[in-house]
């Protein structure tokens, strides 16, 4: 997707979202080679010649959001399913005796479907913490890529992928099973540690640092249940010998924390720390079912907490101590999660979501989210999960060029009152105008460079007979299972943990 080397985006209203906290009534943004060059009035004279000149008077120019979690293999079901708790979800999501996989040009499709969605929204990137049911292949991750690549959005891909037999992933279900069921998932396909870190050598290779950096890699246990103790370790390796971030589902329901203690003795947070996995790099995806020392564990290893408020809400996983994890020191970054348990990838509303569902922790009006800390989370949020500080999720100069521009003469900001405010509680993506990423225009007032929309989501569409008989056969093999799952977690749902984060039980 050839651009131009030069962008002048002149006299718009800037918020930089830096550490200064620098905002500008009316300001130009130069744009050299993919990154931002100079930020300030009037910069005709600097401008090189055959620059592409934006008139951006009356609209905002901000730092592009960056989606800090994300399932792209569920685009296709958004609104699929009814509201479950996660164990028994996953039955549909990730069926565990799935034996074949979607086609290639299927897996392309719906990486790209929401791919343009974000960016139609200004979300300029986002960590995909990819699964592939029932096997991940070199082929498999060379079409995510390539759609992330056609899309034009940044993307850090990591592949999602347990390797333990179903049931060694749960507390009681080996037990609550008829053993015809237990050896169907003893076969089921299973890769082994050895098949999953070469797969990893062909990313990195391939794709890592690819289309001037817009395309990396990051890693992924899933969770640390789902995968062998050498795998996990392995990864932690990998993780550090390249910075890259390491994604970690961690207590995301009461079911793990009954898990913990029933299979290792101790919260999922103080395995990982054991096992000398939990450090800066890990990006913990939900840490809802977390106790004190956790949080305590969580602040010294100085990773960040993903949060995904929508999902959390969708799946009735429970609240996440959201202000405890703040005062002690955890960066925070948010999430969509995928298209079956958000049904968007409007992270605009996922802000807005923690903004509000975090009021009912406590009394203390002092201890509710602010605005400004939100956007925060939603922009320099994901960039230190992504190990890109500095680099996105501010505007800077010498940091990429991954910038919006909002139309102010929308209904979001009629009448002005407060910005940041008018952000996370008024904004819902309908004032987009430009998404640049990398310094390139790809998307620009309802088009998008180099791509027939209505044309992509008419094949879509064309998909919902075969997408109807997965589904069918899905349901089956989740409805053969259900029993079994449902008595799982009504037992865990028993146990006292200790921990309140459901509405019903918050003090």
């Amino acid at each position: 997707m050839p651009g131009l080397t030069a962008i002048h985006i002149r006299q718009a209203r800037l918020l930089c979202l830096d550490d200064a906290g620098t905002e500008h009534e009316e300001a130009d943004l130069l744009i050299i080679d993919g990154c931002i060059a100079a930020i300030g009035p009037h910069l005709d004279a600097q401008v090189p010649a055959g620059a592409q000149v934006i008139e951006a008077k009356g609209m905002l120019a901000m730092p592009g959001l960056i989606n800090a979690h994300f399932h792209s293999p569920g685009n296709l079901l958004k609104g699929q399913l009814d509201s479950l708790p996660l164990e028994l979800f996953m039955l549909y999501e990730v069926p565990p005796l799935a034996t074949a996989g979607d086609g290639e040009r299927m897996a392309y499709l719906r990486t790209l479907l929401a791919a343009l969605e974000m960016l139609q929204l200004g979300i300029t990137c986002v960590h995909d913490d990819a699964y592939h049911v029932p096997r991940v292949t070199e082929q498999s991750l060379d079409v995510l890529m390539r759609a992330y690549r056609d899309a034009g959005i940044r993307a850090t891909v990591a592949i999602d992928q347990p390797n333990v037999v179903e049931y060694e992933k749960y507390p009681f279900l080996h037990d609550l099973l008829p053993e015809d069921l237990r050896q169907s998932m003893r076969e089921a396909p299973r890769q082994s540690d050895e098949e999953l870190l070469a797969l990893y050598d062909y990313l990195i290779d391939r794709w890592h640092g690819q289309e001037d950096g817009r395309l990396a890699v990051a890693v992924s246990c899933s969770a640390p249940q789902r995968v062998t103790p050498n795998y996990l370790q392995a990864l932690s390796r990998l993780s550090r010998r390249l910075d890259l971030p390491f994604n970690i589902h961690v207590l995301e329901t009461k079911l793990q924390r009954v898990l913990g203690e029933e299979k290792y003795g101790q919260s999922l947070v103080q395995l990982l720390h054991e096992r000398e996995v939990l450090d800066e790099r890990c990006q913990i995806i939900h840490a809802i079912w977390i106790d004190p020392a956790d949080i305590a564990l969580l602040a010294q290893s100085g990773c960040v907490v993903a949060h995904n408020p929508v999902c959390n809400l969708r799946l009735g996983s429970g609240v996440m101590p959201f202000r405890a994890l703040r005062d002690a020191g955890v960066p925070i970054a948010l999430g969509t999660d995928e298209l079956c348990s958000d049904d968007t990838a409007n992270l605009w509303f996922a802000g807005k979501t923690a903004a509000l569902i975090h009021t009912l922790d406590c009394s203390d009006f002092q201890q509710w989210p602010q605005a400004r800390e939100i956007l925060h989370c939603m922009t320099r949020g994901g960039a230190r999960a992504l190990r890109r500080e500095g680099q996105i999720g501010q505007l800077t100069p010498g940091a990429r060029a991954d910038v919006i521009l909002l139309d102010m003469d929308s209904w979001a900001f009629t009448p002005l009152n407060d910005l940041t405010r008018q952000l996370v509680y008024c904004e819902d993506g309908h004032s987009v105008r430009y998404t640049l990423v990398n310094g390139q225009v790809v998307y620009a007032n309802g088009e998008f460079a180099g791509i027939d929309v209505r044309a992509l989501r008419h094949e879509i569409r064309e998909l919902g007979r075969t997408l109807a008989t997965q589904h069918s056969v899905t349901q089956a093999h989740a409805q053969s299972l259900m029993p079994y799952y449902r008595a799982m977690y009504d037992q865990a749902q028993t146990r006292d943990v200790g921990l309140r984060r459901r509405l019903g039980e918050l003090d």
